[in-house]
């Protein structure tokens, strides 16, 4: 398991709120399993710090006083591509989290319903979860099952990455935060035949985590 006392995962918090950053910072650096390496008030100060840091996973407020948070996701892929990022907003707008998905982030949390599960959410993340509200995960599995139906698999991302139907079925639920028993009863197969076929997953993705997987997914328009 990843995060662990002698090895804590490591995080950049960017918020222009600094009684959020304090909240977060506090609940960091209260669990031995997660590291505070840095933080950033504004959009304009994380450019200049992130490719400085090194970091795991990277907590960012969706609204920076000098503009989208959204936009560091992409420096992230660019400087940073195996960093995780998981978006905070006091908003849940289907547009903004489906946005904050297709750039990869593995995480959507809303602020006024994760004080004191901080670092539990990055926690999850880094071990191959994905953090999202119950809410937002029927929207996006409404939303992937209207644009990508889960019976018909993107044909181009199939045959670049030969996944089945199977398993492309099985990467969009857990692009929507569900779990392995979740998937299991939805698509009404054992929990065990769900690992394997998550284990293919990482195999023909070169993924070592469920979120590398969604992320490498959502960089190629699966998701």
């Amino acid at each position: 398991m990843v995060g662990q006392q002698s090895q804590p995962v490591r995080v950049f918090v960017v918020d222009d709120d600094s009684h959020i950053r304090r909240v977060i910072a506090q609940e960091l650096m209260g669990d031995s399993r997660t590291l505070l390496v840095g933080q950033a008030s504004s959009l304009r100060e994380a450019r200049k710090n992130i490719p400085l840091q090194d970091f795991d996973v990277l907590i960012v407020d969706l609204n920076l006083g000098d503009g989208e948070g959204l936009e560091l996701l992409d420096l992230v892929n660019q400087t940073r591509p195996h960093v995780l990022s998981i978006v905070v907003s006091v908003t849940e707008r289907d547009d903004k989290v489906f946005q904050a998905f297709e750039k990869g982030a593995v995480g959507y949390l809303l602020k006024n319903s994760w004080f004191g599960d901080y670092s539990q959410a990055v926690l999850q993340v880094a071990n191959g979860g994905a953090s999202i509200t119950p809410s937002l995960a029927k929207k996006m599995l409404s939303r992937l099952e209207k644009t990508h139906p889960l019976s018909m698999p993107t044909s181009n991302f199939l045959a670049e990455e030969k996944l089945s139907e199977r398993e492309i079925e099985i990467l969009k639920l857990i692009a929507c935060g569900y779990s392995s028993p979740e998937i299991a009863s939805y698509l009404k197969i054992s929990t065990l035949t769900v690992s394997t076929h998550v284990k293919n997953m990482y195999r023909k993705l070169q993924a070592k985590t469920r979120a590398h997987a969604v992320r490498a997914a959502s960089l190629r328009g699966l998701i």
